[in-house]
């Protein structure tokens, strides 16, 4: 029988804003609630942030910390969900860049789709990495200085990205398998491409 409480006592942040793909968020939060992980939704504003379906409206969810009063050390995990307006809003703010950084200096995972990884390379994340992502997203990590696979997950020492809500199946269970690793089995932390 296989044990879904591989997530027990960890918590994961979602750094999301309005605009964010409903799938890209609800599906990986699913995923980790199954292990019996809790799930934390950071945003630029309190109150609701509302999500899309491609270009279609979508459900909304509620934000638990404002981006400027999250402490990144109280999670074990950052997922940043895709959508064409969420990335725009957090790649501009200082508050979701740092909070971000701060995983990537810790070593923590970092799960990005879509997207979403528009964030990580507009803070300064992605020069050496391999990663993935939306099709029209490939050439701005490239140009960053990542090295681009067009694969449905990359898992690059617990830097997990995916391309859209097709990879979801696979983007989840990578997901739910750097989540559930303890801070002792953890990759080396992924310094490179962190700004000083």
């Amino acid at each position: 029988m296989e044990d879904t409480a591989t997530g027990r006592g960890k918590k994961l942040a979602i750094l999301a804003a309005d605009g964010f793909e409903e799938s890209e968020l609800f599906s990986p939060k699913e995923e980790i609630e199954k292990l019996g992980g809790e799930v934390e939704v950071i945003s630029l504003k309190s109150g609701e942030i509302k999500g899309l379906k491609h270009m279609e409206s979508g459900k909304s969810i509620k934000v638990d910390k404002v981006v400027s009063d999250a402490d990144p050390d109280d999670y074990h995990a950052i997922l940043i969900p895709g959508g064409l307006f969420n990335p725009d809003q957090l790649r501009t703010d200082e508050h979701a860049k740092r909070f971000a950084r701060a995983f990537f200096e810790k070593g923590k995972p970092v799960f990005s789709i879509c997207h979403g990884p528009q964030v990580l390379i507009s803070a300064g994340l992605v020069e050496g990495r391999e990663m993935t992502s939306v099709k029209a997203v490939q050439k701005d990590l490239e140009n960053a200085g990542a090295k681009v696979r067009d694969a449905e997950v990359v898992n690059d020492n617990g830097l997990v990205t995916s391309r859209n809500p097709d990879d979801l199946d696979a983007f989840n269970k990578e997901i739910g398998k750097e989540f559930a690793l303890d801070a002792g089995d953890r990759h080396p932390a992924h310094r490179q491409g962190v700004l000083a």
